[in-house]
């Protein structure tokens, strides 16, 4: 376990997928990531790619041949190289060469860069194309945070607040049978309390935000992730119909792609969200979460 230190908080990294596992607040006293306990969801913070939610029927066409890809992809599964590490930033890179070629027929490389700053931490994602062709993929982050943060608290003293990307209409997309499916557009997004009747139809996912804060009314704690230029953010938490209870986690996800759509044709290159990297080229991008 990779451990990043400053005077405010203590993150712990595993480069098995180069996933943040806790983030604790040293002058507050709190754990703020959700611990990975199976029984409701074992992972904790994982980062999706090379697409985001589900295929239909888990396949997607490209170049005339048909590919087999699980939901959220393949790297949250791989072990990364940690490239460097101070005491407040660390870097982890991961190169598959050829062993990801029969479900994913691109050569590239992913650099995830870890940073702290007071009570922030800052992550970057670097995808490099290194092949000899345009390559087609999505990225996205799942980091699940305690809700509630405290053992007097209920998940209902929470509150989600949005702040839509200035001059862009926020679409709102839902799940239906794990694909994205539009639902309405919005001027504004009223503050929304946690409740678990919020995940019975999975998670919602809007476009076009450029911040989301997670807060307790009753002590102001909680976290705001700072995701501006993210086409997507997914909300989601694990639901169990037969008890009708949320677990006792929110996540806030910024997406560089989406789920297939309910319509959609089954090309890699005709996905909703997908982007685009000529060879050679570099995508970069990042997004923080402030404790608080």
């Amino acid at each position: 376990m990779i451990v990043l230190e400053n005077e405010l908080l203590t993150v712990h990294i595993s480069p098995s997928g180069a996933e943040v596992r806790k983030v604790f607040h040293k002058k507050i006293g709190l754990d703020y990531m959700w611990s990975g306990d199976s029984q409701y969801w074992g992972r904790v913070s994982p980062v999706l790619f090379p697409i985001v939610g589900r295929l239909k029927r888990d396949r997607y066409a490209l170049d005339g041949r048909s590919y087999r890809m699980p939901q959220h992809g393949f790297l949250r599964d791989v072990e990364f190289t940690v490239q460097d590490q101070e005491k407040e930033y660390a870097a982890f890179c991961f190169d598959p060469l050829d062993s990801f070629l029969d479900i994913y027929p691109f050569r590239f490389q992913v650099v995830i860069y870890y940073t702290l700053k007071e009570d922030s931490l800052n992550v970057r994602w670097e995808i490099k194309n290194e092949h000899q062709e345009k390559m087609y993929f999505s990225i996205g982050a799942h980091p699940a945070f305690n809700v509630p943060l405290q053992a007097e608290e209920k998940a209902e003293d929470y509150t989600l607040n949005f702040t839509p990307a200035a001059g862009r209409q926020a679409t709102q997309y839902e799940l239906v049978n794990s694909m994205a499916k539009e639902k309405k557009t919005v001027q504004t997004i009223e503050p929304i309390s946690i409740q678990s009747s919020l995940f019975e139809q999975d998670a919602f996912i809007y476009s076009h935000i450029d911040r989301v804060s997670l807060r307790s009314n009753r002590t102001g704690h909680g976290v705001e992730v700072d995701l501006a230029g993210f086409p997507f953010v997914g909300i989601w938490s694990s639901y169990n119909k037969k008890t009708g209870t949320m677990a006792p986690f929110v996540c806030i996800e910024p997406w560089y792609g989406i789920a297939d759509t309910v319509d959609a044709s089954g090309k890699l290159d005709e996905k909703l969200g997908i982007n685009e990297l000529e060879p050679g080229g570099r995508f970069e991008a990042n997004y923080t979460i402030s404790f608080i």
